[in-house]
């Protein structure tokens, strides 16, 4: 059971706490083991091994028409919401046309993992061992993996530019049009695509091609149909069997609700939230891609709650329940990566946001009270899932935000804000629609796109280790972990005499370092394109129908991307080191450095050299221009270099088809910080980078408006693949009136002066994390923020702990 400590402190909120029947259904899911389910994959692998014949686009539609017709449903005892991912909460399904191979090399180990421990039965070892033969040289990964350009894929190889997740998953990163699905429903867009079917004229080959995807598009809508009517069965099914005339009521309720939505427009409240989660959980057994998103649910749903209010049909109460039961299910849905892909998303998250507050295309505060609803139901859940942001302007009121800090006052590391006044011009800039721009939302972590409107992936291509990328240069090429040559030599790092010298060669280096992940995303992009089109995703997404496209074909209206750029941080630390302490105080030669770093700082002159590495340079995150300005000038090379490059889908349709950049790196720094030798600013080998834009640990000793001041030196207009900012505070600090408004006051300032684009708080103590660490039985539903993301803390390794805990705590 969970902690009685934790469960109390949610109670005593003012924001209330959870119904006895959504109290008993959150502890059911805290206390489910997590299993690896093969259900899915053998219903994946019965259709392929059945329709091999059959068109890219008919096989996914039959895939998921097969899954959603046979996988196990069930109906909770506690839950007013129904739909299932897996045979069990919390259970992870297996996807075998992405990737196969780590999931029959890592049978053994899923129990053993130092975190995201996952169990698994030896019968469903047996049954996945016994599909695998069939998807030898047949997945994604196999596919993907062999497109690389053997002079690119050894970046790969070598993890210097990671893409793990992009060969061996699904897209996601995505929010569909949830308003149409429940004003329109489903039935809408099978319309739309009958008369288009109706129009083709089969002779030209691209409306060939169109025709696959509308046959596809109606057999995955008529799958969802039956989908949900399985569910209704089943909800009546119980009510006749149950003696509870309260559960009868529900259950039959519930049966009336499923034989119409999503199918049909909804025309309540509670239809709508059904529609919307029954929608949510289908997209994630369609693809394994995570950070499917809810776009902005407050502006959808209100006009379904204050309808429903004025009627008497619902009270706020009711709706609370509603939405507390939407958040308890959002976590049900689980999802098991390779080891390799975990240590850049631990805490088995799966990124799905909810965006509340901003303004209405015509300018307005589009706070309602749908957004405190949400805030209220998020506070009663208590949970890392599903994330939560809150689009941040000028005009949001001090109660709103009052209520925002309530929330994080709960240590959820929620909401997180995004800014409307960065953010919106940036879009705009870039060619999209001023009411698109206007109606933006957060999708996965902090990156953003229009829901409904943008294509997959519009954050998390690739990622650039920017620390090894230096320590290559420094080298001559050579990357000093493999010895391999990488990059052309612009020389070495020893023989140089200026710091201009070493710039030079980082401009150069980060240049093609660019044009190679450029090469791995495309190769990926293809081979997703070309073997796995997700088409209800597709349907549910301008203007895929209009244009007869998938996404990966160029069918959404909107088509940005980016890829992440890690150790932000490091790079500016490394180098203001650097051009201190060798070129103008010549306090240390070049060799010495590079020795020291060879040697991890090994012995008393190597220690002795880390020290004042540490000590006597300037550290990014403490409003110092010298340091600040160093990772301004060395980040504009990618920034610059990036934005030559289009997308796969350039030209296709989409306004767009261009790159940008981003810095939500996940917890890409711990597991990138493997495979990177020590550096420039005092870090150890192995060890992790700083994430996201956040500064190193510790370094930062200057309180957190110097933070906010040296963040927005960042050319944040230009990344707006994110810009994540992570601090930490103890509760103390929010403890009384005073403090929050002062909160308040702090965040009006980086966003409406210093022009910040996003940050998000983790509201615990030290004391607390380490009492965790060491006793992980107290602490079991304890949330933290690991990035743009909150996970549970006692599931995380302990060197995504330690990271945590080290992190430095800001007062105000």
């Amino acid at each position: 059971m969970t902690t009685a400590l934790t469960q109390n402190k949610t109670n005593m909120t003012h924001f209330g706490k959870l119904t006895p029947m959504m109290d008993r259904f959150r502890d059911s899911i805290i206390d489910a083991k997590p299993y690896v389910d093969p259900e899915r994959a053998i219903l994946t692998t019965e259709t392929y091994q059945q329709h091999q014949d059959e068109q890219v686009d008919i096989l996914r539609a039959k895939m998921l028409e097969n899954v959603l017709d046979k996988m196990t449903i069930f109906i909770e005892d506690d839950t007013l919401l129904v739909g299932n991912q897996a045979r069990q909460n919390r259970w992870a399904p297996v996807f075998p046309e992405y990737s196969m191979n780590w999931v029959i090399d890592e049978l053994d180990t899923f129990e053993k993992r130092p975190g995201d421990v996952f169990y698994i039965t030896e019968e469903s070892k047996q049954e996945l061992r016994d599909i695998a033969p069939f998807w030898q040289h047949n997945t994604l990964e196999d596919r993907g993996y062999r497109s690389f350009p053997e002079a690119s894929r050894i970046f790969y190889d070598l993890g210097i530019i990671g893409a793990d997740g992009n060969i061996t998953s699904g897209d996601g990163h995505i929010a569909v049009d949830y308003q149409n699905v429940v004003t329109k429903g489903l039935k809408w867009y099978e319309d739309r695509i009958k008369v288009a079917l109706a129009d083709l004229d089969l002779t030209d080959f691209e409306n060939q091609k169109k025709y696959y995807f509308y046959k596809a598009g109606l057999i995955s809508i008529e799958a969802i149909h039956h989908f949900a009517q399985r569910y209704a069965d089943l909800a009546a099914k119980k009510a006749a069997t149950t003696t509870d005339p309260t559960r009868k009521a529900q259950l039959t309720k519930l049966s009336q609700i499923l034989t119409k939505v999503p199918y049909e427009a909804a025309d309540t409240f509670y239809e709508a939230i059904q529609a919307v989660w029954l929608v949510h959980l289908t997209l994630q057994i369609e693809s394994n891609g995570h950070s499917v998103s809810y776009g902005r649910l407050d502006q959808y749903l209100d006009p379904f709650y204050e309808h429903d209010l004025a009627t008497g049909e619902i009270t706020a109460d009711q709706a609370t329940e509603l939405l507390t039961n939407l958040c308890l299910k959002t976590l049900t849905i689980n999802k098991v990566r390779s080891w390799q892909h975990t240590e850049f998303s631990a805490g088995s998250p799966l990124y799905q946001n909810i965006t509340i507050g901003g303004q209405t295309p015509d300018g307005k505060d589009a706070v309602n009270p749908m957004s405190y609803l949400i805030l209220r139901a998020i506070a009663q859940a208590h949970l890392p899932q599903p994330n939560l942001t809150v689009r941040y302007h000028k005009g949001l009121s001090d109660d709103f935000m009052r209520e925002c800090i309530e929330v994080i006052k709960q240590g959820l590391g929620m909401p997180a804000f995004n800014n409307d006044e960065v953010i919106i011009p940036s879009f705009i800039r870039r060619g999209v629609k001023k009411e698109d721009a206007y109606n933006y939302s957060a999708i996965g972590c902090v990156e953003t796109a229009i829901p409904g409107k943008w294509g997959y992936r519009c954050t998390g291509m690739s990622f650039i280790n920017f620390p090894r990328v230096l320590l290559i240069v420094m080298n001559g090429g050579i990357d000093p972990e493999s010895g391999k040559r990488l990059l052309p030599d612009y020389g070495k790092f020893t023989d140089m005499t200026s710091y201009q010298q070493l710039m030079a060669a980082w401009d150069k280096a980060l240049r093609e370092m660019t044009r190679q992940s450029v090469i791995i995303e495309n190769s990926c992009d293809l081979a997703l394109e070309q073997n796995y089109p997700d088409i209800l995703c597709s349907v549910l997404t301008d203007d895929c129908i209009g244009r007869g496209k998938t996404i990966k074909e160029g069918g959404a209206v909107y088509d940005f991307i980016s890829g992440l750029q890690v150790g932000i941080a490091n790079l500016a630390d490394s180098l203001a080191a650097v051009k201190k302490l060798v070129f103008e105080e010549h306090r240390l030669t070049t060799q010495q450095l590079w020795d020291a770093l060879q040697s991890d700082f090994a012995g008393e002159d190597g220690e002795a050299i880390r020290q004042m590495l540490i000590d006597d340079a300037p550290k990014y995150g403490n409003d110092d221009d010298y340091v600040d300005n160093l990772i301004v000038e060395a980040y504009q090379p990618y920034i610059d270099e990036i934005a030559k490059y289009k997308n796969t889908r350039y030209g296709r349709g989409p306004i767009g088809g261009l790159r940008y950049a981003g810095t939500s790196s996940i917890s890409a720094n711990v597991g990138q910080g493997h495979s990177t030798l020590a550096t420039p600013d005092g870090r150890h080998a192995r060890t992790p980078l700083a994430e996201g834009c956040s500064p190193e640990h510790a370094m930062d000793a200057d309180g957190p408006t110097a933070v906010f001041k040296s963040v927005s030196k960042l050319h944040t207009e230009d990344i707006t693949g994110g810009v994540l900012l992570n601090q930490k505070m103890s509760p103390q600090i929010l403890r009384n009136d005073e403090s929050c408004m002062k909160l308040v006051a702090l965040l009006r300032t980086f966003f409406n002066r210093l022009h910040g684009y996003h940050v998000q708080y983790n509201i615990v103590s030290r004391d607390t994390l380490v009492d965790a660490q060491n006793h992980p039985e107290k602490h079991r539903d304890l949330i933290v923020r690991v990035a743009g993301y909150s996970a549970f803390f006692v599931g995380l390794s302990k060197e995504t702990q330690d990271d945590i805990i080290e992190r430095t705590e800001q007062s105000l």
